[in-house]
């Protein structure tokens, strides 16, 4: 049977039409076809990094939530809880597929939203990326710096007297030092100050004063007798090859500076 020209202008449009109304399902389909993304149900949220799906343990590329007993632990983990628990998700993989505690790394994706980066805009995490940077690093710290404008939860600027004197002179990953300097006219106490990397190392500051125009060095390595240095001991390393941030907070726990390189 030969069709007209207009039964067959009438049975383009149609399938141009079905395939419009179902171009969801078949990008789906290309994706679960030819890339080794999968889709998982999140079956428990762990914490603002971590999740479960069929006892399997996902760790969220890309970024570092806070621990249990920490500020914004919580806040970090009802947002999983809220976004994405009971729900499919799409895995995509970066570098290496596990981590040395046999955990699955992935970036987990919601409706083509990014969950990893929403942790991160909204001050529930900071980047993260102790493999090396890869396509997402520019989107996560541009997340972050977006938070850092907004003043929000991990990225709130800290409102101690001290916290616009402190300033960072030196930051020489290579050396594993850092050196820090007191602008103000008067002395700053930095008790508590805590200093940390994008993972889980920190040094908290001794009951420390640093005085008006005056510098102190803390660095990663055991004890000297050079009193203008303070030792970050327990650590071989802390700041990364690959590239790292350095975060000073101040007792509060609110941000007084950061650096990344």
């Amino acid at each position: 049977m030969t069709l007209t020209k207009k039964e067959t202008f009438i049975l383009i449009s149609l399938i141009v039409f079905l395939i419009a109304i179902n171009y969801s399902w078949l990008d789906s389909l290309v994706i679960d076809s030819f890339s080794d993304d999968e889709f998982v149900k999140v079956d428990k949220v762990i914490d603002g990094d971590t999740i479960k799906s069929n006892e399997n343990s996902i760790r969220l590329l890309g970024i570092n939530s806070p621990e249990k007993k920490e500020k914004y632990y919580q806040e970090a983990k009802d947002f999983l809880n809220e976004k994405i628990l009971n729900k499919a998700v799409r895995l995509e993989y970066g570098k290496d597929k596990k981590d040395r505690y046999n955990r699955t790394l992935a970036y987990i994706f919601l409706n083509n939203e990014n969950i990893n980066l929403k942790q991160v805009e909204n001050g529930f995490a900071n980047y993260y990326f102790p493999s090396g940077k890869d396509v997402y690093y520019n989107d996560f710290k541009e997340a972050w710096e977006n938070c850092i404008k907004e003043n929000k939860n991990l990225c709130e600027k800290s409102v101690d007297v001290c916290g616009k004197c402190i300033l960072l002179n030196e930051f020489n990953y290579r050396e594993q030092e850092a050196v820090f300097f007191n602008q103000c006219d008067y002395d700053c106490n930095l008790n508590n100050w805590k200093i940390k990397d994008e993972g889980r190392k920190n040094f908290i500051f001794p009951n420390f004063n640093l005085n008006s125009e005056k510098e102190v060095v803390v660095k990663v390595g055991e004890n000297s007798d050079d009193e203008n240095i303070l030792f970050w001991k327990g650590e071989d390393y802390v700041w990364t090859e690959t590239g790292d941030t350095l975060f000073l907070r101040d007792s509060e726990g609110k941000l007084v500076l950061w650096e990344s390189y």
